[in-house]
């Protein structure tokens, strides 16, 4: 049953409280509303991603049909080579290490006017086959692959055209980092992959599942920050991390990740923006395996909008100062995307 009075969740992932206040959804709103532009052609000649286009560094994209794969022209992140190495800070107040990476992005499609949500099962499947060789590649030699989409000009994404982007380097970040000492800890105490338990209790409640899946289901998470923040998850099987995602499984976990990003831009009939990544068992490591005893590969979707497709949650005042707050809970949010239909509104 929904508790509508405030109350606090807790993340096991992160270790981190939050304050749910379902009884001030209904405040008035007279802050930023985001623009909305949704008309797009199948090909841009301005577009800097599209097959035959000339990119920033001036090298020519080509005649691509499905997915396409590039080295960032503005890399976060560089080889070792590429670097002057510096001396590392060790002073307890101020600290720094060298770190070296790699940084690419993935095209999609060829087309200008699509999302993951307006493609095809069988498409989306070509993607993560795609996710999947990058990360085993970049993988060979970097700590942690993180493979990532930001959607919409609302996340800053700065160009429409359907692409994410796989960062790489030699150290775990700090999101991962969280998630791997919970997930060990757990595992050393109960025995079993804390996300293999958590998908088995929300498969059982029922009232934060929103698609169901043969091998994968789509949950907003008890502990969820964004209005409409969902995971998803396999639901029996331990899948350590995008290498380990057995071939019987890519085409449902796609078609799971489709009914998903659908039901998204149902909601407020828009191209709905949101962050996105994944999360896996870390490569390189030296503990003998064991990390991959305890990981479970998951997917994060964060997206920004609370009460239109152009009123978006801020996460600022307490949220910044305090601890992370929402206006809607997690049942709530479930039940809303849940009722939605599978087939696209402008489809």
């Amino acid at each position: 049953m929904t508790d509508l009075r405030p109350h606090r969740r807790w993340n096991p992932l992160t270790r981190e409280w939050l304050l749910v206040s379902p009884h001030r959804a209904a405040r008035p709103w007279l802050g930023q509303v985001e623009a909305i532009s949704e008309e797009r052609p199948a090909y841009e000649p301005s577009c800097t991603l599209c097959p035959g286009n000339k990119r920033i560094g001036g090298e020519l994209n080509p005649d691509y049909r499905d997915t396409f794969v590039f080295g960032n022209d503005f890399p976060s992140l560089l080889p070792p080579l590429e670097m002057k190495a510096e001396a590392p800070i060790f002073s307890p107040l101020f600290q720094s290490r060298d770190v070296s990476g790699e940084c690419r992005v993935i095209c999609f499609s060829p087309r200008h006017d699509l999302s993951l949500a307006q493609m095809s099962a069988g498409d989306i499947a070509r993607v993560i086959t795609t996710w999947t060789e990058q990360t085993a590649d970049l993988g060979s030699r970097n700590r942690w692959v993180q493979v990532f989409e930001n959607k919409g000009a609302a996340m800053g994404c700065s160009n429409p055209h359907p692409h994410g982007q796989i960062w790489a380097g030699d150290f775990i970040p700090e999101e991962p980092a969280k998630e791997d000492l919970s997930q060990k800890e757990y595992f050393q105490e109960h025995g079993r992959p804390l996300l293999l338990d958590y998908a088995a209790e929300e498969l059982r409640d029922g009232s934060r599942t929103v698609i169901e899946g043969e091998h994968w289901f789509v949950v907003v998470p008890y502990w969820a920050l964004w209005p409409y923040e969902t995971l998803l998850l396999p639901k029996q099987e331990q899948v350590t991390r995008l290498t380990s995602l057995p071939e019987s499984q890519k085409l449902d976990l796609a078609e799971t990740m489709r009914q998903l990003l659908v039901r998204y831009d149902n909601l407020f009939q828009c191209s709905f923006p949101y962050s996105m990544g994944w999360h896996g068992a870390p490569f390189l490591s030296d503990d003998g395996g064991k990390s991959e005893e305890y990981w479970q590969l998951h997917a994060h979707f964060y997206p920004p909008l609370l009460r239109s497709a152009s009123v978006k949650k801020f996460l600022v005042g307490y949220e910044m100062l305090a601890e992370g707050q929402r206006d809607l809970t997690a049942e709530q949010a479930a039940e809303r995307l849940r009722s939605l239909p599978n087939r696209h509104y402008a489809s």
